[in-house]
């Protein structure tokens, strides 16, 4: 018996052309959308982003896998912990997920931190809600007031 498709999106090292796509998605041949989600970018230290459910719009894409097999592996890599939600790095949650013209296109599977972690990791807000390795690597890290 196989899983039903699950769809999950995606902002950070798991996005096309991001370092963690090509070795936990890409086997799977997702579907790809660019897609936008309600809430805030953050920049940790760590070299990943994270996003929270503040009020604003989140830059990603909409991946739809087939099988929902993926789920634990993709759990396990962003220490997510669906027995022990309060020792997880991120909670994953069903989230409204939006075309680039924000206009609702279905629920999808998303990994948000909340403000206090992003805060103690020492996290600085994406104000244009967009997060790439490339650039991460290129903007100098400010210091924490």
């Amino acid at each position: 018996m196989t899983s039903p498709e699950f769809q999950l999106f995606v902002y950070g090292t798991l996005k096309p052309g991001e370092g963690a796509f090509e070795q936990f998605c890409q086997p799977f041949t997702p579907d790809r959308q660019l897609a936008m989600a309600p809430g805030r970018l953050y920049r940790l230290p760590l070299g990943y982003p994270a996003m929270t459910l503040e009020e604003g719009w989140v830059q990603g894409v909409l991946l739809t896998f087939g099988n929902a097999a993926i789920l634990t592996t993709l759990d396990e890599f962003e220490e997510y912990y669906p027995d022990n939600p309060k020792a997880s790095e991120y909670q994953r949650l069903r989230h409204g997920v939006y075309n680039l013209e924000q206009t609702f296109l279905t629920q999808a599977w998303v990994y948000t931190m909340s403000l206090d972690r992003v805060q103690a990791l020492g996290g600085r807000w994406l104000p244009e809600g967009y997060w790439s390795q490339a650039v991460s690597k290129e903007t100098p890290q400010e210091n924490p007031p």
